[in-house]
């Protein structure tokens, strides 16, 4: 057997993420040992019972000690406080990354508390799904997903390297962005749709012309689709929109404008432009089956997905 990557790996928070990393470390003997940390015991009896960690501690320092890599995998809103924990605790030459989906705000929150010689290098794995909780987790969630790392100027290449290394252990192919332009590039890609995905759905909960049963009844319509992306965490999701607002906003000014185009060609009847619009999308839902980031088949309640 190849020698493990790390020593030990801390995963702070063991959510969907946190015990999918747990899982495929184990499977695929990334690390020597597995700590965690989880705030309910409820929580860290399941994470021992489904064996996604070695031991599981009450405080997030206590998960760190020894630790030569620690993911953090709480919702980002937590992360100043558990970077301000775990600071004093960290051995030089520790890597520190995460797995949330905005990054310029986790340079803010946690880069402050990381002590000299300590590497932090955000990271974030673009795989999810609607489900959460430790029991939600399976070691092939990140298999062929994307997975960006945001390094900072400066950051020493052999340690990006080496958590490179590891994501592609996990399955991912991995991509380097500035941490900004990854924030507008999620906020297209995965929070609008989020946004949109919550909104819809709280519309049709309200419309009172239109029946619950009947909602339920014709969701395949396309309703289905969206609800699934409503289902997810909403704790993850407030924190995502609240960190990530600049690059969300520009995106919903832009996506309103769209939306503006739209109405105007319904209401005056240009069919021309309809055509026009949805022929374009077409194309772009042709080019994401091409690069195979989908399949052809509508299987909206699949276990994986982007997030």
């Amino acid at each position: 057997m190849a020698k493990p990557l790390f020593k030990q790996i801390a995963l702070i928070g063991i959510g969907l993420i946190g015990s999918s990393l747990g899982h495929v470390i184990r499977e695929r003997g990334l690390a020597g040992r597995v700590s965690g940390f989880a705030q309910t015991p409820e929580t860290r009896e399941k994470a021992l019972a489904l064996r996604v960690v070695d031991e599981v501690h009450e405080t997030a320092a206590d998960a760190v000690r020894g630790a030569d890599l620690v993911i953090l995998c709480t919702p980002v809103g937590a992360f100043a406080a558990v970077a301000a924990e775990i600071g004093p605790l960290l051995a030089p030459g520790t890597i520190v990354t995460d797995v949330g989906s905005v990054k310029e705000s986790v340079v803010t929150q946690v880069a402050p508390h990381m002590p000299v010689g300590v590497h932090l290098i955000p990271g974030h794995p673009v795989a999810g799904t609607e489900q959460s909780g430790p029991e939600a987790g399976f070691a092939e969630l990140f298999q062929n997903r994307w997975c960006i790392l945001t390094p900072m100027d400066g950051t020493d290449p052999e340690q990006i390297e080496k958590l490179a290394a590891f994501w592609r252990a996990c399955g991912s192919d991995v991509e380097f962005m500035k941490p900004d332009h990854h924030d507008l590039v999620l906020a297209i890609t995965s929070h609008i749709p989020h946004l949109i995905a919550y909104n819809i759905v709280g519309t049709a909960d309200d419309l009172g012309k239109v029946t619950a049963s009947e909602v339920i009844k014709y969701s395949a319509g396309g309703f289905r689709d969206f609800t699934r992306i409503a289902a997810s965490d909403p704790t993850m999701w407030r924190d995502v929109f609240i960190h990530n607002k600049d690059a969300v906003l520009e995106m919903l000014g832009r996506f309103t404008e769209d939306l503006t185009d739209l109405q105007r060609a319904i209401r005056r009847g240009d069919s021309d432009r309809l055509f026009e619009i949805f022929t374009n999308t077409r194309s772009i839902r042709k080019r994401i089956i091409d690069a195979g980031q989908e399949t052809e088949a509508p299987d909206f309640g699949r276990h994986s997905g982007g997030s």
